[in-house]
């Protein structure tokens, strides 16, 4: 992939932290820091869903 930086997310269901395009559409649609989020996926992996849950309780 190119470093496009109008690029977004294609897959909204899977979060990928291997693109920097990715990492900031994340951040930027859950309102977090790219700390937070990588922390999140650490810690329930890579779902969409299960990253919010994780962030609306933390």
């Amino acid at each position: 992939m190119s470093d496009d930086k109008t690029e977004v997310a294609h897959d909204r269901q899977l979060i990928s932290l291997s693109e920097p395009y990715e990492v900031r559409d994340w951040t930027n649609s859950l309102a977090v820091t790219e700390a937070e989020l990588r922390e999140a996926v650490a810690a329930v992996g890579p779902s969409a869903e299960k990253v919010r849950e994780y962030l609306a309780s933390h």
